[in-house]
């Protein structure tokens, strides 16, 4: 069984084939899905698929691109994740790569997540463009290691990765591990602790090799896996058994939410 620990399955791109979606899921042996938040406006889309399909799980956030959407508070935030199917939150973080002049609202809303995080005790999902250094500062000043998460589709160097790891959180990889050119990723991939990798496919975004040009979807995390378990010299199997190990020991929780 694999588990892809970030997607996307409320937006229009795949949201009318989400039947077809969660077939093709079964038939790759993709046994779980995290899908997750990105504004307070859409979580009810979210939470719709995670009630519906038990094989899905959700978060609540507000992803660090977004604009002119209800701010979140601490308590909206806690609130909203005492829902049954929600086991994180997020997507939250910093991205710099969109809002060039770093503001101090995305990094108070990022505090905000993660102090919501540390008093419902479930781990965060976080998001990191252009931005590494703050994301780490914010995670360690505001005590992000105290509930750990995942560090999603990650781009960033092997000593961001460590620094990450040293704070207790996982590192998931994307699509973007099979794209011959991406050696920063695929340097991460080899030397990250088997027991803190993740594997992911931010879709509808980020197709893997041999998808690329399609629209994504969590049946394609089966060759993200793939191309770790060829990188590092292991067997499928043992990447798929580690990596959904590590998801359900990261959300104790879902374990038995997946199950029902």
């Amino acid at each position: 069984m694999l588990v892809d620990s970030h997607c996307h399955l409320d937006f229009p791109q795949l949201a009318d084939d989400i039947e077809q979606i969660i077939g093709q899921m079964r038939a790759n042996d993709v046994g779980c899905a995290l899908c997750i938040g990105v504004t307070l406006e859409r979580l009810a889309g979210v939470l719709q698929l995670a009630d519906t399909w038990p094989m899905l799980l959700a978060t609540v956030g507000v992803h660090p691109e977004e604009t002119g959407v209800r701010e979140p508070t601490v308590e909206d935030l806690v609130g909203l994740a005492a829902h049954p199917r929600v086991v994180a939150i997020g997507e939250t973080g910093l991205d710099y790569y969109w809002h060039k002049d770093a503001p101090e609202w995305q990094r108070e809303r990022f505090r905000t997540h993660i102090r919501a995080a540390r008093v419902t005790r479930k781990p965060l999902v976080i998001h990191t463009r252009e931005a590494a250094a703050d994301t780490l500062r914010l995670m360690a000043d505001e005590g992000a290691g105290e509930v750990g998460g995942i560090m999603h589709c990650f781009t960033e160097s092997w000593q961001i990765a460590a620094a990450a790891l040293d704070l207790g959180f996982h590192i998931s990889l994307s699509g973007i591990v099979t794209f011959k050119k991406a050696l920063t990723v695929r340097e991460v991939a080899l030397r990250v602790p088997l027991d803190r990798l993740l594997v992911e496919t931010d879709s509808p975004y980020l197709a893997p090799v041999p998808c690329r040009g399609k629209t994504n979807q969590p049946a394609y995390v089966r060759h993200v896996a793939e191309e770790v378990a060829r990188l590092r010299g292991l067997s499928y199997q043992q990447v798929a058994d580690a990596t959904t190990a590590n998801f359900f020991n990261l959300f104790p929780e879902a374990r038995t939410k997946v199950a029902q």
